[in-house]
């Protein structure tokens, strides 16, 4: 639907216009993944979990004695992380990664915030590790694992960029989709009557003040489009374990793919 058409329409059907942001909001799209990400993924040991109404695909990489969890962002999927995967084997890891509910291989239908996030916590304790690695989104999914399982002691957590506020993904949509304030007030009072969770307290940089988390380091590029800097560095100023590293030249994407970046991320776990 085009931008235009949205504002026109969001004035004269707004219960509907609001109901295609919540679905723009909970069924992400699956985006092709490059030859390399497909190979990397067919030399996982892979494994279908059932996690309540999904069928979800788990990879592991085995390496060493050292294990840990990368956790990818919304619209994302497992095979993201291929060259950082490959990095932490040659450093003697044993990686495990997994798509989100209505991510890469699992299974598809409307997903949340809330189901991507009950995930990533019992998948830490499935795996029993005590490092982490996440991009964009999935730093929203873990550290909300982390605030509501305190009982999970992550020693080291890396993430390549971080959301902050969920009000900021609802403007972001928002923007995205061409919806006024009138429909976005409705998409919001639907989100918080489903989950019974007030928009607004869904902030990393509120989970992180109490989440069990040894040492953190947070990276993000200072042009990244997707997610501005300043939400980073909102969360990093209100978690006292965490240090930031300010980039340049990698973007949102390719941060990932980014030798220097990879390298300073397996330094920083070992």
């Amino acid at each position: 639907m085009k931008k235009n058409l949205v504002r026109i329409a969001s004035n004269l059907f707004p219960s509907a216009i609001a109901s295609f942001a919540y679905n723009q909001l909970t069924n992400p799209q699956v985006r092709k993944l490059r030859k390399n990400e497909l190979n990397t993924l067919d030399k996982s040991e892979k494994e279908d979990f059932k996690f309540k109404e999904s069928n979800i695909k788990l990879y592991t990489w085995k390496g060493g004695q050292k294990k840990v969890l990368l956790i990818h962002g919304w619209e994302g999927q497992a095979g993201n992380f291929s060259d950082l995967v490959a990095i932490l084997l040659e450093n003697g890891y044993t990686v495990h990664s997994f798509d989100a509910p209505s991510h890469g291989f699992s299974s598809k239908g409307g997903t949340s915030l809330f189901e991507f996030s009950e995930l990533v916590g019992v998948l830490i304790k499935k795996y029993n590790v005590e490092s982490l690695v996440s991009h964009s989104f999935g730093g929203v999914a873990t550290t909300y694992a982390l605030f509501n399982n305190p009982e999970l002691h992550i020693k080291k957590y890396v993430l390549l960029t971080t959301p902050d506020k969920f009000t900021e993904r609802i403007d972001d949509v928002s923007e995205m989709v061409g919806i006024n304030d009138n429909v976005k007030s409705k998409l919001i009072n639907r989100l918080e009557k489903e989950t019974g969770v007030p928009v607004e307290t869904l902030n990393v940089s509120e989970f992180v003040k109490t989440i069990n988390v040894q040492k953190a380091l947070i990276i993000h590029d200072k042009n990244d489009k997707i997610i501005p800097i300043s939400r980073s560095k909102n969360v990093h100023q209100n978690w006292a374990a965490s240090e930031f590293r300010e980039v340049e030249g990698t973007g949102h994407f390719r941060i990932l793919r980014t030798k220097q970046i990879l390298d300073t991320v397996v330094d920083y776990l070992n």
